[in-house]
């Protein structure tokens, strides 16, 4: 069953990296600029590596030109979602 993601994302960090606050929100810290569609691409390609996933199974579904984003994973379920998020979770 595929899982969509409901993110923030801010680009031109110093790294690419994934952040799930105490409450549950997701910001996705993003190397590349708001430029050409440069940032939604090193989204889903970080995303795609996060996750273990093929790019092609990662989808921009909302949010092309706004921080606020959905992203569509075809291939993970709701349990390895949160398997994943776990490790990422800041101290609250």
């Amino acid at each position: 069953m595929p899982v969509i993601l409901h993110l923030k994302a801010k680009p031109n960090s110093r790294q690419s990296l994934l952040e799930v606050a105490p409450d549950g929100s997701i910001t996705v810290r993003l190397q590349a600029p708001a430029q050409d569609g440069k940032a939604n691409r090193c989204l889903l390609t970080y995303l795609a590596e996060v996750f273990g996933v093929s790019k092609s199974s990662v989808e921009l579904v909302t949010g092309h030109t706004a921080p606020f984003k959905k992203v569509l994973l075809t291939t993970v379920d709701e349990a390895q979602l949160q398997a994943t998020l776990a490790r990422f979770r800041l101290p609250g």
